[in-house]
């Protein structure tokens, strides 16, 4: 895993320009730790930083490999990468049989050959988490791609005579051809959970989506779909269902494990996390292994827990029953409130997501994730199962199910009982549920039906697809960044795109068979998991319950009044004052974590704030 940015410019001399592209490149470092390097060649800047995770000799970066060029002579290619390529070793041995050479054992080399040999219809055969970029000279042209779910960042931003791009936002904002405006569309995607695809926070910068070859010349910018997900039939009967989904898994897991470096699995106690516990053990046991499990809990919590809707019972008395199954070498790694609500951790955490991103579960989980890079490089995760098999509670919801909006906005264990403490005019401005309403069915309209679904499955599979296209993509950008902020690479076997397509063509009927959430995933590894996960229902992160995390919040929001801070661009002064007045809720703990984000983000960026 590592941290990119580049930039092309067919009517400047970027050689220049060392600084700048330094500067882009420096802003990757908390992503690569471990060594940097930057490429230049006529009208284009590569800058790489890099975590070493396989081949650490002999994966360094940017990666170049002379070509034949058109005059006759030799030119070179150059890339700069980030992520993981699972299906390397295959790859490998399909272009030495096509007359390939290679002088690592990196991915990273398999990739650029890869290139050499398919062109841009290479990105098809690539299975694993990616972002990177390739300078084709060639055709004078900049091929970016990302990978089909979304799981690795990747941002653009064109300019006059070219494009900056980057891992992350911050890298292009480090140039001074970007500015670090924010428009009415970018507030909208902040506040309302949409994930619409390409659309950044940032005015004039997009995303490469998921899925999508990004290519850049002298005639402007053009995209391609390489893959989308798509409505096909399933003919596989439940039996057959349940053992591939166990097959994919042991594959995927299998793949995932390959690292030169210490690897874990995140365990929260919960089927998702759990079962890719018991899967690695498995197979590391085959080699003699023990897995390395981390789990988050938090001071106090189990004096402080009060079930609710969402969360019924704490995570450790189950965390410790899987430990004990698959006998890890575990740890709990206990937060508390000084921590949690510590403006450092704050700021780090709006820093990594370039955006007024944070409270406790983004702070949590960074400390979580600074606590385990001490002890492993590379940790495996049970993120987007839910997604992927149906696990939200919203999903079994009845009134959920008939709402024209997305479902995570329609459940009501979700909605926000406490008012917004930004202002009113800016609400108004911005319209949030017409908003929302327009992304919905430009959302809905991507989706295919399949002739002959009845109405109840064809409900269902608008739910799954808004979930996968979506709000994994919200969770994903989350554990990456919070992750990278400390150089930990965090895989997420439940995205490989295989399990995604099979899953999400599979009837409700039959992610449901059993009359529970998640029901392929329950009975396609109910063999490494104890009885208690087994038949445990969904809880979500944890999140600390203990009184003395609000009143923290609420001393540091009285502060931002005494200082008259200019969040007040943006949040209402006299709410905040009256919020601080009011009883606690969830609506009002939220609020309070999104003032703080705010003012923290300002502080940083000092955005410009462009009304439409």
């Amino acid at each position: 895993m590592c941290g990119i940015t580049g930039w092309v410019a067919y009517r400047r001399d970027l050689a220049a320009e060392h600084a700048t592209v330094d500067a882009m490149t420096e802003t990757m470092a908390c992503r690569g730790p471990d060594a940097r390097g930057t490429w230049w060649a006529p009208h284009v800047a590569l800058g790489h930083r890099r975590l070493a995770v396989i081949d650490l000799p002999g994966g360094e970066q940017p990666m170049a490999v002379d070509v034949p060029a058109r005059d006759g002579g030799t030119t070179t290619v150059g890339m700069v990468y980030s992520g993981e390529a699972y299906n390397y070793l295959e790859l490998k041995d399909e272009l030495r049989a096509r007359g390939h050479a290679f002088t690592t054992d990196s991915d990273t080399e398999v990739v650029l050959h890869a290139y050499l040999e398919w062109g841009e219809a290479f990105a098809e055969r690539l299975n694993g988490m990616y972002a990177f970029a390739i300078w084709d000279p060639r055709e004078d042209k900049l091929v970016m791609v990302r990978d089909r779910m979304g799981i690795k960042p990747f941002f653009y931003y064109p300019t006059d005579d070219g494009v900056l791009f980057g891992s992350e936002p911050k890298a292009i904002l480090a140039n001074p051809l970007a500015t670090p405006a924010v428009d009415d569309d970018g507030l909208r995607e902040l506040l309302t959970m949409t994930k619409t695809p390409g659309l950044s926070l940032w005015a004039g910068m997009a995303e490469v989506e998921p899925g999508t070859v990004v290519t850049v010349d002298r005639n402007g910018v053009r995209k391609s779909t390489y893959w989308r997900l798509e409505t096909r039939p399933h003919t596989d009967d439940q039996d057959t269902s349940v053992a591939h989904v166990r097959e994919l898994l042991d594959d995927i897991t299998r793949r995932q494990l390959v690292a030169d470096v210490p690897r874990c699995v995140l365990l929260s106690g919960g089927l998702d996390s759990s079962a890719i516990t018991g899967l690695a053990a498995q197979q590391l046991a085959e080699d003699g292994e023990k897995v390395r499990s981390f789990a988050v809990d938090f001071a106090g919590q189990a004096e402080n827990f009060v079930a609710s809707e969402l969360r019924t019972t704490p995570d450790t008395p189950y965390v410790h029953d899987v430990a004990d199954l698959v006998k890890s070498q575990h740890s709990d790694i206990v937060l508390d409130n000084a921590a949690l609500t510590d403006p450092a951790v704050r700021r780090t955490v709006v820093r990594a997501n370039d955006a007024p991103l944070g409270g406790d579960i983004f702070s949590s989980l960074y400390l979580l994730f600074k606590a385990i890079r001490e002890q492993s490089t590379v940790a495996l995760s049970g993120e987007s199962a839910d997604e992927i098999f149906g696990g939200y509670l919203w999903f079994h919801d009845p009134e959920v199910q008939q709402a024209k909006t997305f479902p995570w906005l329609a459940y009501r264990g979700l909605r926000r009982t406490s008012k917004s403490l930004l202002r009113d005019d800016l609400l108004q401005r911005l319209d949030l549920r017409s908003y929302v309403r327009s992304r919905y069915d430009d959302a809905v309209g991507e989706i295919d039906r399949l002739d002959g679904e009845s109405d109840h499955e064809w409900t269902m599979r608008k739910i799954c697809y808004l979930h996968l296209t979506r709000m994994v993509r919200v969770l994903l950008d989350r554990k990456d960044r919070m992750s990278m902020a400390v150089g930990l690479e965090v895989r997420v076997p439940f995205c490989d795109h295989r399990l995604v397509e099979y899953v999400f063509n599979t009837p409700w009927s039959l992610k449901t068979f059993d009359g529970q959430e998640k029901s392929l995933l329950r009975a396609a590894t109910r063999n490494v998991l104890p009885e208690s996960v087994a038949t445990r229902t969904k809880s979500p992160y944890p999140q600390t319950q203990d009184p003395a995390y609000v009143v923290a919040l609420a001393d540091q929001a009285r502060q931002l009044l005494t200082d008259d801070h200019p969040v007040f661009a943006l949040a209402d002064r006299g709410k905040v004052s009256a919020s601080l007045q009011g009883e606690s809720d969830a609506g009002a703990r939220q609020n309070l974590e999104q003032l703080l984000s705010l003012a923290t983000w300002v502080d940083i960026y000092r955005p410009e704030i462009r009304a439409a």
